[in-house]
């Protein structure tokens, strides 16, 4: 069995004490049958540490440049699927950032974005194991709002 490990996050934004969330849009490929949305995420280089992964990934991924990682927040995403007749273990961590920046410019990677509200977002996740993170940040971003 191949081991993959990855890093991302849950980008999000506060418009006028509202929150949205930053979803992408994936196509279908070897990899994934069907086309599906997700948050943005990536492949861990060598010697990279998570957090520069995450960084990293969000630049390529989406343009954006101002950000905040939100302290206190890490979750981890394991799943298993095949890839060329192999079984691929594959574990994301996934870290809770804030940014001011609204227009996205999407890499090669991705066919579409949208910023949604938690209701929006959750409804449009394709994955379960996604609608769950996305429940464990809104938690954390209305906890730490009430603080």
């Amino acid at each position: 069995m191949i081991f993959e490990k990855a890093a991302g996050a849950v980008i999000f934004r506060k418009e006028k004490d509202k929150i949205y969330y930053l979803l992408l849009h994936y196509p279908s490929s070897v990899k994934a049958m069907k086309d599906y949305w997700g948050f943005c995420k990536g492949h861990i280089e060598k010697e990279e540490q998570e957090l520069k992964t995450a960084k990293r990934e969000i630049q390529e991924e989406t343009g954006i440049k101002s950000m905040k990682f939100i302290k206190g927040f890490k979750e981890q995403m394991k799943y298993f699927f095949k890839f060329e007749k192999k079984s691929i273990f594959k574990i994301v961590s996934f870290y809770l950032v804030e940014t001011k920046t609204k227009e996205i410019s999407i890499s090669f990677e991705h066919i579409g974005y949208k910023w949604l509200s938690y209701k929006e977002a959750l409804k449009q996740l394709t994955f379960e194991n996604a609608k769950q993170l996305l429940k464990k940040a809104n938690s954390f971003i209305q906890k730490d709002m009430v603080k």
